[in-house]
This record gives structure tokens, C-alpha cells and sequence, in this order.
């Protein structure tokens, strides 16, 4: 069983158990919270496909910490301008276990 979830901006295919990376959620460490943008599930009975989202279907997750990501430098330069800007960037992310699809 399986469902693709919208969060963030973003569409993740998840199953129970599975743990993923999504952008920053304002939730509690070791809270449980429900995401209800459920565009598609999977199960034994066939597929459901959202229109844009699948009615009466949500996913139970649990957040287990926050933190940043590896830091990337944004760099702008201009040649013969004597134009240089170096900046550095971490963007933070919320660590989630998948705990159950309800639907």
C-alpha cells in the first residue's frame, strides 16, 4: 500500500514505516499530525486518483527532528565589473516516519 502526498510544494510516494526529508513543518518534535493533500492511494482494491485530491483519505505521520541541510554557496559574478557576492544557504527540513495511510 502506497500514496503520494503533497507537502511543501512537493509530491512524495510514501508507504508505512518509510522515513523522509520534507521542507520545514510547524510541528513539535515527536508530534503526530496528518497530511490530507492525498493525491493518489494504492491498495489491494485498486488505485484512487484525486481530482486534485482524494476525499476521506489523510496519512498519519509522526515528526521526528528538525534540522538544516548541507549548506550550498550562491556565488554572483560579473566580469571586468569588479563585481563579486558570495553567500551561503542551509535550507530546513523536517525528518517524518510514515505510521499509517487512513483510506
Amino acid at each position: 500500500m502506497y500514496a503520494v502526498i503533497e507537502t511543501g510544494g512537493k509530491q512524495y510516494r510514501v508507504q508505512e514505516g518509510e522515513t523522509l526529508f520534507v521542507e520545514k513543518l510547524d510541528v513539535k518534535e515527536g508530534d503526530n499530525f496528518e497530511f490530507d493533500k492525498v493525491l493518489l492511494v494504492s491498495n489491494d482494491d485498486g488505485v484512487k486518483i484525486g481530482q486534485p485530491y482524494v476525499e476521506g483519505v489523510n496519512v498519519t505521520a509522526k515528526a521526528v527532528e528538525h534540522g538544516k541541510s548541507k549548506k550550498i554557496i550562491v556565488y554572483k559574478f560579473k566580469a571586468k565589473k569588479d563585481y563579486r557576492r558570495k553567500q551561503g544557504h542551509r535550507q530546513p527540513y523536517t525528518k517524518v516516519t510514515i505510521e499509517k495511510i487512513n483510506g
